[in-house]
């Protein structure tokens, strides 16, 4: 009786380990590995609920009552501990279960670094176990202390196997270095895009531009660090690229230096700048030099070219600073601005120009691609005829209607002070009733009370009902509504899936609008379109 308890015990405990060990894997994958990243999630509302979840609080409980029971209570709860345990983790594995059949279970993308970090935890909390196997009770007690100490067991090992990683990063940069300058011999032009925000929609823009007329290579998705840029090297990059894109993150000062080391850029774009990472930075000096463009423009060759926002302060201060040949965009770049629902238009110097992208932001996204088009070689007529190629899918932002006529803005991919903004901006050309569901912005540090209070003012200026997800500067967000105008009732703190779904659909009639900004709950698309 006893050896069966013991199986079904460990059995049930090795199923809820995996399903955890994989999410604590897939959060640092999220996180890229940044430990600063990593840890500023905790605290954050979404944070603070997985460090003290019920079922973990109830489980230190356990432990709690354990030790006591050593000293002060009857042996009959040394043999009842255990099928509370065995109650608990039977409890969980369906719920897993459930949750894998309803394609709920957040796991990490499959690579050879997630592989490798998962056997390692899976192999340890399977041998752990044995260690205690002879005495049910101190069985029962280890794999319990095992289970609420799991994201510090994955922790350690994703950080002892750090120093692997940077030798394999390392190495990926070398090869990779060597590879650029064989084929920079062959007249290829490396392009670096970085910033705060806007680097995707303006990287794929560009690609889209330049294909035209040349065989161009761009980095894939949001393959944007030390260690995907390589890999775009070494897998993707072939002998007949003329043009080879590059977007580049950045967490920490230094970052683009690194990359710049191995990528040689020959141009260079700043997207605009903003306090989106402060946190992370710790100053904005230090921001200033990754993303606002700083390291970038110390890399470009004297025969370089820097290409600037020139909408964002700290864009036109880098490029006042610039000493090699720049060039900077701004919306007075353009003129006969026509900004609807799944177009922008403007022309430059009498030549037209129509993409099929959302809202006027991407004007300046588009303005980053056909500067540097011109560098190259392009008149404004072949230009135009490749942006008029350019389609929404550019970009990580959808529009589509629910059965019931509602118009549904899909910004969930990312979200970023200058972001949200425009995305408001872009809601304000719908008629009817306008809706935002958002979380607060994270990673802001010092600026994250100014930030949510400008989202805030521009909110009340748009929406007519607004719905925050988290906590964390809802205050800050809903004074500011208030101040402008925003009636309190019509901003709303609500993190239940089913009571948000409950309030949009009670709102929202045909034709009104829901703007879907940030990090959200994927099922909330999936149900409005229900």
């Amino acid at each position: 009786m006893k050896n069966i308890l013991i199986l079904f015990l460990l059995l049930f405990w090795f199923f809820r380990s995996i399903r955890y060990i994989l999410f604590w894997i897939y959060l640092w994958q999220l996180k890229q590995y940044h430990r600063g990243r990593f840890s500023s999630h905790f605290r954050t509302e979404k944070g603070k609920e997985l460090l003290l979840q019920p079922a973990q609080i109830l489980k230190i409980g356990l432990i709690a009552v354990s030790i006591i029971s050593l000293f002060f209570l009857s042996s009959d709860y040394l043999l009842f501990f255990p099928l509370i345990l065995l109650l608990i983790y039977f409890l969980e594995s369906v719920l897993y279960f459930k949750r894998l059949s309803d394609k709920k279970v957040k796991n990490p993308i499959l690579t050879k670094k997630t592989l490798f970090l998962s056997t390692v935890v899976v192999l340890i909390s399977f041998f752990y176990p044995f260690l205690f196997i002879k005495n049910i009770f101190w069985l029962s007690f280890a794999i319990l202390a095992f289970d609420i100490l799991l994201p510090l067991v994955v922790s350690i090992v994703v950080l002892l196997f750090q120093p692997l990683a940077d030798y394999y990063r390392l190495s990926l940069q070398r090869k990779a270095k060597q590879k650029i300058s064989v084929f920079s011999k062959n007249n290829l032009t490396v392009i670096a895009v970085t910033g705060s925000y806007g680097k995707t929609s303006t990287k794929e823009y560009l690609t889209k531009i330049l294909s035209d007329k040349f065989n161009v290579l761009s980095t894939k998705e949001h393959r944007n660090t030390e260690v995907g840029i390589p890999l775009s090297i070494l897998n993707d990059l072939k002998p007949n690229h003329e043009v080879f894109i590059v977007e580049m993150g950045a967490y920490d000062k230094g970052t683009i230096k690194r990359i710049c080391n191995f990528v040689k850029p020959e141009i260079g774009i700043v997207t605009g700048v903003n306090e989106q990472h402060l946190a992370l930075f710790k100053s904005m000096d230090n921001l200033l030099s990754a993303e606002g463009g700083k390291e970038l423009l110390e890399c470009l060759p004297k025969d370089g070219l820097i290409v600037a926002n020139g909408e964002n302060k700290y864009c036109q201060d880098l490029y006042k600073s610039a000493k090699i040949r720049k060039l900077i965009y701004s919306y007075s770049s353009v003129k006969d601005v026509d900004v609807k629902k799944e177009s922008v238009s403007f022309s430059i110097d009498n030549q037209g120009f129509q993409a099929n992208v959302f809202g006027k932001h991407n004007i300046l996204n588009l303005l980053a691609g056909i500067f540097v088009a011109k560098e190259l070689g392009m008149n404004l007529k072949e230009i135009s005829k490749a942006i008029s190629k350019i389609n929404s899918e550019q970009a990580s932002f959808k529009v589509f209607k629910s059965k019931e006529g509602i118009n549904i803005i899909d910004s969930t991919y990312s979200a970023n002070p200058n972001g949200v903004i425009a995305d408001l901006d872009y809601l304000e050309i719908y008629s009817g009733k306008k809706v935002i569901v958002m979380p607060c912005l994270i990673e802001l540090g010092q600026a994250a009370k100014e930030v949510h209070q400008k989202i805030g003012k521009k909110i009340a200026e748009v929406c007519d009902l607004a719905i925050i997800t988290t906590s964390e500067h809802f205050e800050d967000i809903k004074k500011s509504a208030i101040k402008n105008g925003m009636k309190e009732d019509d901003i709303k703190q609500l993190s239940d899936t089913n009571l948000i779904i409950g309030n949009l659909k009670s709102f929202c009639q045909k034709d009104d609008s829901i703007l879907l900004e940030g990090r959200l709950a994927k099922n909330i698309s999936e149900k409005l379109i229900q």
